[in-house]
């Protein structure tokens, strides 16, 4: 097996197989020494931040007096790199005197603040790679002639240290690979995702925006997404209501005692925005969860043996603090609305809830077509002191109970030790995203803690009070991280049921056909299909084709035949045939179309 010289941190130097991780990472942070070197040689006066081989690539963050470095300029660099691996320049090791260290980087305070950080005992550890230096973080590729497939993908912008109160660099996104197949391969995969990335297709559909100016992490809804986050709420509310749940609203401040009861401003705390005082001894918490909340709706009358179990529901609007640097799109945002609900069980009632609530979330998985899913029994981590609650017995009883009624399901799942929340042990749904990642769907909690720290009780069928068991739930998460996995399954193409225009009506002559498109219009409103007519002064083809890039499941095209017949032209999203039918018969089809869900029969 062919090996690679590795530089370590400490300067030394031995050989790995070059088909290790390790290997690729070594590459990857050659490349970025490479592309340091590129960026200081083409640009006199450059300032040059951190250099970071990861997962996915590599960056460079840079900074210039006039213009960021664009796009366009990537090319450039590219050629840069390319004449340093040509030149068989390769990764010399240099521990400098933090004097020298300075000296070298003159004015760069960027380069300087990471000297001063990583110097010690006096020292430095230095790469040199053609006469740049660079922080000696990570083991790197001697030889720079071994970088020969490789490609600069993207510039962004990127806070100093992910802190939005230093200053903005700009961030020169790269990848590498030692065979020029899979660099092909992974750019091919990078195309696929760029095109599914909800956030480039909620631009072109005009479903949403963010703007750091008014509010980094906090989205606004246009009128195409909010139809669609609305369609969604008002279908898992009608679900949820014919499930047996009472729907309520309840307040986004609370009182900050309610957390330091719950346990969530120990255990959560960094997730918290800070509290508000109101200037007379009470603090305000905007809500980083809703269970509490729930709490307050269970206490607020004396309940009986009869009422349980009490299964309370709310798309409840939370805030958390989240870095300006995790933020992203609809998935990571500080203001959210969580499909959220709580059920209050007697012991013996737990397993059936659980059994209820999972084919609840089964159910709504059908409807939206969701298939590729794993379940997760997640469990506290005993070692983890700090996070977790402390009653060996409450989570010995908990995680038992979890995992009996999965096993009375004869469902299989995988367990993970150290995933479980702070209050108690939980299923998790794990779903594949459209880009193959993981994340979690839905989840079930199982907790005996709040009801012990907020003293609930029920009135037994004995007369005597007992503590109930609150068992948490999550259907579809939060309205933001759906809508954007939703967005990506799709690829922005919904079903007809969810889309925010169902059908676009495209008369050949304004003037002639105009009104029967009106009429049209109208008579689709009040059967509750979202319709619009395109009145606008462009050519019908022009229309027809911006009706398939706005991905409208039904273009209806009207002209004399039609308004002779009452027909329509039906055109359906991704098809190029037209095929005519009266109004009638279109209303059934789609009618059909939306009350299945858009399934096949």
């Amino acid at each position: 097996m062919a090996q690679v010289a590795v530089m370590n941190v400490d300067g030394s130097v031995n050989k790995i197989d070059r088909d290790s991780k390790e290997s690729l990472d070594a590459l990857r942070q050659l490349s970025a020494l490479m592309l340091k070197a590129a960026l200081q040689k083409e640009f006199a006066g450059i300032r040059l931040g951190a250099d970071v081989a990861e997962e996915d690539g590599f960056y460079v963050d840079s900074d210039k007096d006039e213009q960021q470095v664009s796009a366009d300029e990537l090319p450039q660099l590219e050629a840069a790199i390319k004449a340093i691996a040509k030149s068989e320049a390769k990764v010399e090791f240099k521990e400098l005197s933090v004097e020298e260290a300075l000296a070298s980087v003159k004015d760069d305070p960027f380069s300087t603040e990471l000297i001063n950080e990583n110097a010690k005992d006096g020292k430095v550890a230095m790469y040199d790679l053609d006469g740049v230096l660079a922080i000696a973080n990570a083991p790197v590729l001697v030889y720079a002639n071994l970088v020969k497939n490789y490609k600069l993908l993207s510039v962004a912008g990127a806070y100093w240290k992910g802190m939005s109160s230093n200053p903005m660099l700009q961030r020169i996104y790269g990848t590498a690979f030692y065979k020029k197949d899979d660099l092909e391969a992974d750019l091919k995969a990078r195309q696929e995702a760029k095109e599914r990335d909800h956030r480039v297709i909620g631009n072109q559909l005009d479903l949403f925006f963010v703007d750091p100016k008014v509010g980094a992490g906090l989205p606004y809804w246009m009128p195409k997404g909010a139809t669609i986050r609305r369609t969604i709420e008002r279908y898992i509310i009608d679900k949820e209501l014919a499930d047996g749940y009472e729907h309520v609203y309840t307040p986004v401040l609370m009182n900050l005692d309610a957390y330091k009861t719950s346990g969530h401003w120990a255990h959560y705390r960094e997730d918290m925005f800070p509290p508000m005082d109101m200037g007379d001894g009470e603090m305000l918490e905007l809500r980083p969860m809703n269970c509490p909340s729930h709490i307050q709706v269970y206490k607020h009358h004396i309940r009986s043996y009869r009422e349980l179990p009490l299964r309370i529901a709310e798309l409840g609007m939370m805030h958390r603090y989240e870095k300006s640097g995790a933020l992203s799109g609809l998935q990571r945002v500080r203001e959210m609305t969580l499909n959220d609900g709580h059920t209050f069980v007697a012991l013996e009632q737990i397993q059936d809830e659980f059994a209820k609530i999972l084919k609840l979330i089964m159910d709504v998985y059908k409807d939206f077509d969701i298939t590729d899913y794993t379940f997760r029994l997640s469990y506290r981590d005993p070692k983890n002191t700090e996070k977790y609650f402390a009653n060996d017995e409450m989570w010995e009883r908990s995680q038992s109970m979890l995992k009996a009624a999965m096993d009375s399901l004869g469902l299989d799942y995988y367990e993970a030790e150290g995933e479980a929340a702070f209050y108690g042990p939980k299923l998790d749904i794990q779903t594949k995203t459209a880009l193959g990642n993981e994340e979690t769907m839905s989840t079930i909690q199982l907790d005996f803690m709040l009801p012990e720290k907020f003293d609930l009780h029920y009135v037994g069928e004995d007369g005597k009070q007992h503590r109930p068991v609150m068992i948490h739930r999550g259907v579809v998460g939060t309205m933001e991280r759906f809508v954007a996995y939703l967005t990506e399954i799709y690829k922005g193409a919904f079903p007809t049921w969810l889309s925010p225009e169902q059908v676009v009506i495209i008369p050949v002559s304004d003037e002639k056909h105009g009104a029967y498109a009106d009429e049209l219009a109208k008579k689709f409103k009040a059967a509750q299909i979202r319709a619009k007519v395109d009145h606008r002064n462009e050519k019908m083809g022009y229309k027809i084709r911006e009706a398939q890039t706005q991905k409208v499941p039904y273009t209806l095209v009207v002209g004399e035949d039609e308004m002779a017949n009452d027909s329509v032209s039906v055109r359906k999203y991704g098809e190029k045939d037209q095929n005519g039918m009266t109004v009638d018969a279109f209303m059934d089809e789609i009618l059909h179309d939306i009350a299945t869900y858009s399934r096949e029969d």
